[in-house]
Parts: C-alpha cells; sequence; structure tokens
C-alpha cells in the first residue's frame, strides 16, 4: 500500500481533474444556453418580420375594401337617380297624354330620347372591367380599363377607370405606376368625384415610398380642398398617426 505521503499527489491530481471536468462542463452548459438565446432572438426577429408584413398586407386590403365599398355606393346612387329619373318621365308622359286633346298617330320605330352616361349607368364594358378588379385579377382589370379609356376617352366614367387602374397598381405593390394613375386623375380630373379619393391613394403611396414630405402635403391638401369628403377624415388621421 502506498504510504501517506505518495497519496498525496494522488489526492492532488484527483482533484484537479475532477475540477476541469466541473469546468468543462460548465462551459458546455453555458454554450448551449448562449445558444438557445441566439436562436430565441432570432426566432422574435422573424415573427416580429412577419407581423410587420400581416400588418401592411391588412392596410392594403382594408383601403381596397373601403375603395370598392365606395365605388358600389356610387353605382347603387347612380341607378337609384336613374330609377327616379325614369318614374319622372314617365308621369310626364301620362300627364300629357291626359292634357292633350288632339288625335294622336302612333310612330313606329321611333329613336328613343337621347341620354347621357351618366343617365344611362355605368357602360357594360366598365362593368367587366370593374368586376375583373372585384374578382381579384389585377393584371386583367389593368389590360380592361386601359382598352375602355382607348375606347370611350371622353366617357363620364374614364376618371374612375383610371383610378381603378391605380388602385390595381397599388395592390400588386407596383408603387411607381401606381403613383402615376393617381397623380393622372388629380391632374386629368380635377372636377372628378374621384379626385379626393385619388389624392388620398396618392398619399398612401408616396408615404409606402417613403415620400413622407410630399405624402404629408397631399393629406394637407385634402383636408384643405375637400375639408367634408371621407378622404379628408382618413388625411386627418394619418397626419395625426405620425
Amino acid at each position: 500500500m502506498p504510504s501517506g505521503s505518495r497519496l498525496v499527489p494522488y489526492l492532488f491530481l484527483s482533484l484537479f481533474l475532477s475540477g476541469c471536468a466541473a469546468n468543462d462542463l460548465m462551459v458546455k452548459r453555458q454554450a448551449e444556453s448562449e445558444a438557445k438565446i441566439e436562436f430565441l432572438i432570432q426566432s422574435s426577429k422573424k415573427v416580429e418580420q412577419r407581423h410587420n408584413e400581416l400588418a401592411v398586407l391588412l392596410q392594403v386590403q382594408d383601403e381596397r375594401l373601403q375603395s370598392v365599398t365606395g365605388e358600389i355606393k356610387q353605382l347603387r346612387d347612380e341607378n337609384r337617380d336613374l330609377r327616379a329619373s325614369r318614374a319622372e318621365l314617365d308621369v310626364r308622359v301620362a300627364r300629357l297624354a291626359t292634357q292633350s286633346q288632339t288625335p294622336k298617330v302612333e310612330i313606329v320605330n321611333q329613336p328613343s330620347p337621347a341620354k347621357t352616361t351618366r343617365e344611362a349607368g355605368p357602360p357594360a364594358e366598365y362593368l367587366k372591367s370593374f368586376g375583373l378588379y372585384s374578382a381579384n385579377n389585377f393584371p386583367a382589370a389593368i389590360k380592361s380599363f386601359e382598352s375602355f379609356l382607348t375606347n370611350n376617352p371622353q366617357s363620364d366614367y374614364a376618371a374612375n377607370a383610371v383610378y381603378w387602374i391605380g388602385e390595381c397598381h397599388y395592390t400588386l405593390s407596383d408603387l411607381p405606376k401606381a403613383k402615376e394613375a393617381f397623380l393622372r386623375v388629380v391632374e386629368d380630373y380635377p372636377k372628378s368625384s374621384k379626385t379626393p379619393d385619388a389624392l388620398l391613394k396618392l398619399g398612401y403611396t408616396l408615404s409606402a415610398m417613403n415620400e413622407k414630405e410630399a405624402a404629408a402635403a397631399i393629406f394637407e391638401r385634402i383636408i384643405t380642398s375637400y375639408p367634408s369628403s371621407s378622404a379628408a377624415i382618413k388625411a386627418r388621421e394619418r397626419l395625426n398617426a405620425h
């Protein structure tokens, strides 16, 4: 058996090896902890990025829904006005028929009175284009609206067609073309009912393109020029948010 003096080196060696093993284990656990923390940080960043992407997508969809709702309301109002005009015309015809005492000669194939575009309602080609937009077929809707503009450059719905072309490009994230279309509505159709909405979407587009000062100027213009419009309400919200 080793003597007491010989046991001392063995004891020190054992203690040293135990200390090294414990230190290695501690270093290993620390590395594993740091790796887990790094993984959690990266996962958190990915979740935050996805959240931001979904927020932008939701905003675009909400704006698009509001635009479609406004267009549908406009079409309904025009249809109501058309029915009212037709009813008024029927009353006038009946009144004239009652008051007239002279014999009447029926005219066969008498041409119907000319109607303005608004009185006649949206043209079929325009409705087809808007249907493509409502069905989320944006590339086809753009071509259809452009064809409508080529065939009907003086139509009362020309400004609407240009506006919806801008909406298609905006939804497809083609911001330069969206900007061009909305600006065209503002410049070429300043008296159109679509002009306030076109200005609003122009502001949104400029904001998305990081042209913050230009966007703010557009929002201010809407509030000044169209203070009672729904576009002015949304413009104030954007200005207050920033």
